[in-house]
């Protein structure tokens, strides 16, 4: 199934029982497998992008509760998060394809709601993959700005410099993903030394440059909410904002399966891995930050909403010194935009390969020169673009990008966890990651705290609002939930049936794929209820 040997590929092994288990999936290898698992962790960890995203989300948690809520509510969100991942990983081990969970959801239901299952949870995976993209590069031209007030303080970006500098860094970011894609490997992995090099460096620095330090009660004890304007206990919940947003992208990398040896392994022990690692580096670089946390009004007060900066500079006492620190972050950046922009583009690819995009038949092609689907990537590209004009009418557009990126992944990854409870786990019983008897109690109380989560997000910081305060995850929210709708009602009702099945397989005939369960031919019982029993060595149930 894979392409002819004369077409010019991006260096990779050829993992041949991984392109065959893909075909039993129903689609043909077009991407070279020349990531490992070390690579698609570091993709992984690169696109949460830990003291990056805690940094340029830092005044949320400064409004809604200060110490608590930054350090408690990471550790609250990360365990959840690390169950979350967990029960991904459980069901990738038997499904490991590009299209990660928005083919998930149709394989794990039945015939009948298979193509509805897939289409909804495919438009907020692609969604969520945009709209975090979208919010990580924003925040980016954000806090490269944000640099220029380290030596000239009275320097105040405005909206059209904001969105030249966002655009500037997406311009960055698709030219890496396009001239720099035989390199994705060593870039993924070179993100984990650069960050944790630097939480280390940060670490050093700010505790022992720092003319005076909090208390430990002020660090893990400390609440004040005064400034939210929510009641107090309320806006501790609004302040996960912060931890969530961050701890999103994981469920990305499944976009990667297809370019990974042994994916139904390597990336299931990826996503969780880069969980753990994250929520640990999370409070590494938490604490020393705490401790050194200079007066709160002033950080609140900076005109560029991105207050790190300000904070390296006064702990350090220079312009240069704030400068030195900051520029950690920013590779960071850099290392996230690209990760980030690379898994949405392989998601749009995924998703447009069975036509429910608009323009599929564009979007789905594999550039043969690259090896990387190039017009998925300017999709993907040009939509982060265009969603950015909403700065224009709202100077807490970057609090919506976040609000809708953490609500589109968290309920795509929730999609294929519901309906796995739904059908009582019977598809993911012989996963090689399972989650045993557990399994039942940890995905209930995942797809519950993800319903508490699209209600949280949707909050603005604080309180009162006015328009150009406004939290609008809602409205962008619902603007793309009208265009899967009305997309669907034209043409998906008719022609989307959903992912593909195997084609080559007689009715009552198995197949066996290594980590997958048994599959019948969509022509006659696809999604149905027959019994279908292994010929061999693996699992079976029913499909």
């Amino acid at each position: 199934m894979a392409r002819s040997s004369s077409v010019p590929r991006r260096h990779g092994s050829v993992d041949a029982s991984a392109d065959s288990a893909l075909a039993k999936m129903g689609y043909t290898s077009e991407l070279p497998r020349n990531l490992s698992m070390l690579s698609v962790l570091g993709m992984s960890f690169a696109i949460m992008a830990v003291p990056f995203g805690l940094s340029t989300t830092m005044y949320i948690t400064l409004t809604d509760g200060q110490s608590v809520t930054i350090l408690w509510g990471w550790v609250l969100v990360s365990l959840i998060s690390l169950c979350i991942a967990a029960s991904l990983a459980e069901i990738c081990a038997v499904y490991p394809t590009a299209g990660g969970v928005y083919y998930w959801s149709a394989m794990l239901s039945t015939r009948k709601y298979a193509p509805v299952a897939s289409w909804v949870t495919g438009w907020l995976t692609l969604v969520g993959n945009w709209t975090v993209t979208l919010s990580i590069n924003f925040s980016g031209g954000q806090l490269v700005l944000s640099a220029i007030t380290l030596w000239k303080e009275d320097f105040v970006p405005n909206e059209y410099q904001t969105i030249l500098m966002f655009w500037a860094v997406m311009v960055v970011c698709m030219c890496v993903n396009i001239f720099g894609a035989k390199y994705l490997d060593l870039i993924n992995k070179i993100c984990i030394y650069w960050t944790g090099a630097s939480v280390i460096i940060i670490l050093v620095v700010l505790l022992s440059m720092a003319d005076r330090k909090r208390s430990g009660e002020f660090v893990f004890a400390h609440y004040d909410a005064s400034e939210s304007g929510w009641p107090e206990g309320w806006a501790f919940f609004v302040g996960l904002l912060q931890a969530a947003y961050v701890l999103t992208g994981y469920g990305m990398v499944a976009a990667m399966c297809e370019e990974v040896q042994t994916p139904e392994r390597e990336v299931p022990k990826a996503i969780v891995l880069s969980v753990a690692a994250a929520g640990v580096t999370g409070v590494i670089y938490l604490i020393p930050i705490l401790f050194v946390l200079p007066d709160i009004k002033m950080l609140l007060d900076v005109p560029s909403g991105q207050p790190i900066g300000l904070l390296f500079k006064t702990v350090t006492g220079s312009a240069g010194g704030g400068f030195g620190l900051l520029f950690l972050i920013l590779g960071i950046l850099f290392f996230a935009g690209v990760g980030a922009l690379t898994a949405a583009s392989r998601c749009t690819y995924a998703f447009a390969r069975d036509g429910a995009i608009p323009g599929s038949r564009i979007w789905k092609k594999i550039d043969k020169r690259f090896d990387i689907p190039l017009w998925a990537l300017a999709l993907s590209t040009v939509v982060d673009c265009l969603l950015g004009l909403i700065y224009f009418g709202s100077s807490a557009a970057f609090n919506s990008f976040t609000g809708v990126a953490t609500i589109c992944l968290s309920t795509s990854y929730g999609m294929p966890i519901l309906i796995s409870v739904l059908r009582k786990r019977k598809l993911v019983r012989n996963s090689s990651f399972s989650l045993g008897r557990f399994g039942y109690a940890i995905n209930i109380a995942m797809i519950l705290w993800i319903c508490l989560a699209v209600v949280l997000f949707c909050m603005p910081v604080s309180l009162p609002v006015a328009p150009d305060t406004m939290n609008y995850a809602s409205v962008v929210f619902a603007g793309f939930a009208t265009i899967s709708v009305v997309w669907y009602f034209t043409r998906g009702r008719k022609d989307f049936t959903g992912p593909p099945v195997p084609q080559d397989v007689a009715p009552g005939e198995t197949t066996v794929v290594p980590g997958m369960v048994a599959v019948e031919s969509r022509e006659e019982n696809g999604y149905g209820e027959k019994k279908v029993m292994p010929t061999g060595d693996g699992p079976s149930d029913r499909v």
